[in-house]
């Protein structure tokens, strides 16, 4: 695992897309979700362990 350290002076936009997917030729699917910093190929996390903000209180 590596940590990236935060340059002096800049602000990093993130940008996160949601997906559903599709497993077992259609018979289940689940959502996911992918946080990502777009000038990084190595700075994004997915889950598949997707709640709505209302279920969490």
């Amino acid at each position: 695992m590596t940590s990236a350290e935060p340059r002096a002076g800049e602000e990093q936009a993130l940008v996160s897309r949601g997906y559903r997917i599709t497993v077992d030729d259609g018979r289940d699917s689940f959502f996911a979700i992918c946080i990502e910093e777009p000038d990084s190929e190595t700075a994004w996390i997915m889950s598949d362990t997707v709640r709505s903000l209302e279920e969490m209180v």
